[in-house]
């Protein structure tokens, strides 16, 4: 049994056990779009990666940085832009400011993946954390805000 105070629990591991759990959701999740969550984790670095660019399109990343980003080889990170790309939701472009370079760019399709996927998420983690007390969520999120700002 937990008690407060109980310095013998792990903190690593029962923060673990619960993001397995959500983790688990979170790739069922992607079934529906037939991504995996490697393509998912590459689609939402582009997007986040990327400012709002031409005509409101996203600009893109060096396949190199978002190799970086990813903490992947680059060719594992051309292996999952290839995959996005034959599902038409990425695309390879010349960076106008380098020849040599290419930019993987989001297409509109892509995008509009991106914004329903991330609904989605947004949804099953609101029902995931629904079971705690809604004091419970507020300092779950002070302290996990603490922590990511502590890095």
């Amino acid at each position: 049994m937990d008690h407060p105070g109980d310095t013998s629990l792990d903190l690593g591991e029962l923060f673990h056990a619960a993001f397995r759990g959500l983790r688990r959701t979170w790739a069922e999740q992607l079934a529906p779009w037939e991504l995996t969550p490697h393509q998912w984790r590459a689609l939402q670095t582009l997007m986040r990666g990327c400012a709002p660019g031409r005509g409101g399109a996203v600009d893109g990343l060096r396949l190199k940085d978002l190799a970086d980003r990813l903490r992947i080889a680059p060719r594992s990170a051309t292996e999952v832009v290839d995959q996005l790309a034959e599902k038409g939701l990425v695309r390879r472009e010349a960076d106008p400011t380098d020849r040599r370079a290419t930019l993987v760019v989001a297409t509109a399709p892509g995008i509009r993946l991106f914004g329903d996927v991330s609904a989605a998420r947004r949804d099953k983690s609101t029902e995931y954390f629904a079971r705690l007390p809604e004091t419970d969520r507020a300092e779950l999120a002070r302290i996990l805000r603490q922590l990511g700002h502590g890095r």
